[in-house]
């Protein structure tokens, strides 16, 4: 086994707040203009979807590729992209994933173009390599903007700093379907993509005028080895997240990628206990904090996107909304994150991460229950009262989960602790999107037939099995009489109040939790071990 050797951390910022060269919360302002262009990307397209499949011819499997490509990406490439930061210098990673994702970005609205003067590329191939591209981006700039954040703010502002971050992430989220309704609407599906040229642009400069480079002094190498077995054990978990619902959780193909994780991630352990200097040392998971708030990450992800994933054909599906409507519709969630996160850094300052945490998950937990009894009508403000109790309950999780992880890690790892909170997310949120569809699916196939009455006995086995695909998604096929287009919409409402109450159980399991963690570290004297 490797020795283990100690290194003295890095100073700790200024009292006053200042990063060594410039004001912490200038910096705040650089980083969160690069990560507002990969939230605003997550939420546009999702409404550009059905205008590009219809525009380039794009199949259900295209449609499914646009985002899977990029979710693959963000999430095998993240911590290694975290690494890469603590190695060459945060500043310019986040440069890198900036002028990337912008770049990668305008290839995307310009996907016809290229595919008529690139041989044997069709738009939507290039669409698709280039949402991969931009997932690869994505992963570089999010970790080191964490780590920027880590190395600006000394510990008592750290959780100041993660409560405006939530904030602005709120703003952008609540900006994004709106924003992307008016531009698909009223301009062009490839002007959402557009959008994040003039973003980037500003977030380049005043990331070259602004932020100071933090590299650690303890590195000197990548562990190629390393990010090979992570990636593909990355590349395993993810793969089947995606693929199970289609195949089957007892399915040979899920059953084999389930495995390969196994061995994967197995082998990665092992290698980074020998490793000299090791992609994940394996001595930042010692520190309980981290290793718990890595799993409430995970947890509350796959509450809430596993469960709001059905709120858009719920309210397009089922209401018959536009995208720019249902847009409006989930805006008081999203704009209650721009108050409730600053709150929730406040808060955790005062009281601390368990009460603060545990409080949050419990309104979380409660405004689940209340999805799960939303009627097939419901109103604006019957949606509105639980989409604002969950703004309020999960910004003290996401603010309070990400200060443990990033807080509690070493200035010289913060890189590697902001790839594996981010890593945490998506993969929580994969897993949410897949089991709870999962769910999902088994109570429409329960209840489906019940609401069709005796017409059932007539309907043949493969119709049953489209109208309960259709029912997955709240619609219709067309030309349906009304009561089969009712028993669609009603057996899709039991498979989304089932969805929820599972994730009301999830977030009171989670409240648990909280009592093991403790707020980031407000000292960096201490040494720190590598390897």
């Amino acid at each position: 086994m490797a020795q283990a050797k100690a290194v003295d951390a890095p100073p700790t910022p200024g009292a006053g707040g200042k990063a060594a060269g410039g004001n912490p919360w200038l910096v705040l302002l650089a980083v969160c203009l690069g990560v507002i262009m990969v939230m605003l990307d997550g939420t546009v397209v999702g409404i550009a979807n059905p205008v590009i499949q219809v525009e380039l011819g794009a199949s259900l499997s295209d449609l499914q590729w646009v985002t899977s490509g990029y979710l693959l990406a963000l999430a095998v490439f993240l911590i290694t992209a975290g690494k890469l930061g603590d190695l060459f210098g945060h500043k310019r990673v986040f440069l890198i994933g900036v002028a990337g994702f912008a770049l990668s970005s305008v290839g995307i609205g310009l996907s016809q173009e290229l595919a008529d003067v690139i041989p044997g590329i069709t738009p939507v191939g290039a669409l698709i390599g280039l949402r991969v591209l931009q997932g690869l981006f994505g992963a570089l700039l999010q970790p080191a903007a964490l780590a920027l954040l880590r190395g600006a703010f000394p510990g008592e502002k750290l959780n100041q700093a993660m409560g405006a971050w939530g904030a602005i992430i709120g703003l952008s989220s609540a900006a994004g379907p709106i924003v992307g309704g008016v531009l698909v609407e009223n301009v062009s599906w490839e002007s959402v993509f557009f959008v994040n040229a003039p973003v980037g642009v500003i977030a380049l400069v005043l990331g070259i005028m602004l932020i100071k480079e933090n590299r650690t002094r303890t590195l000197a190498r990548i562990d190629w080895l390393g990010v090979l077995l992570l990636s593909g054990a990355m590349f395993s978990l993810v793969w089947t997240i995606i693929k199970a619902p289609e195949w089957g959780w007892g399915d040979t193909q899920t059953l084999s990628f389930i495995g390969a994780f196994a061995v994967l991630t197995a082998a990665f352990v092992f290698w980074q206990s020998k490793a000299a200097q090791p992609l994940v040392p394996l001595g930042l998971f010692k520190n309980p904090s981290i290793s718990i708030g890595t799993v409430l990450m995970m947890m509350v992800a796959f509450a809430m996107f596993g469960a709001m994933f059905f709120l858009g054909f719920f309210f397009q599906g089922v209401h018959g909304l536009s995208p720019l409507d249902a847009g409006l519709r989930m805006l008081p969630m999203s704009a209650g994150m721009i108050v409730a996160s600053p709150l929730a850094g406040m808060a955790i300052g005062k009281l601390g991460p368990k009460i603060t945490m545990a409080g949050g998950l419990l309104i979380t937990a409660s405004a689940m229950f209340l999805m799960s009894r939303l009627g097939i009508d419901a109103s604006f403000v019957e949606s509105a009262v639980p989409f604002v109790l969950l703004a309020f309950g999960l910004s003290p999780v996401f603010v309070g989960a990400t200060e443990i992880i990033v807080g509690n890690a070493p200035v010289e790892l913060s890189g590697v602790a902001g790839g594996v909170q981010q890593s945490a997310m998506q993969v929580g949120g994969a897993l949410g999107t897949a089991i709870l569809g999962a769910v999902m699916a088994s109570e429409i196939h329960d209840t489906l037939p019940g609401y069709l009455g005796p017409a059932a006995q007539a309907v043949k086995p493969e119709q049953m099995s489209l109208l309960e695909k259709a029912a997955a998604f709240g619609t219709a096929p067309p030309g349906l009489p009304e009561p089969v287009v009712s028993a669609v919409h009603n057996s899709f409402m039991d498979g989304m109040h089932l969805a929820f109450v599972v994730s009301t159980i999830v977030a009171v399991i989670t409240a648990g939790l909280t009592a093991f963690v403790k707020a980031g570290r407000k000292s960096e004297g201490a040494p720190v071990h590598m390897g």
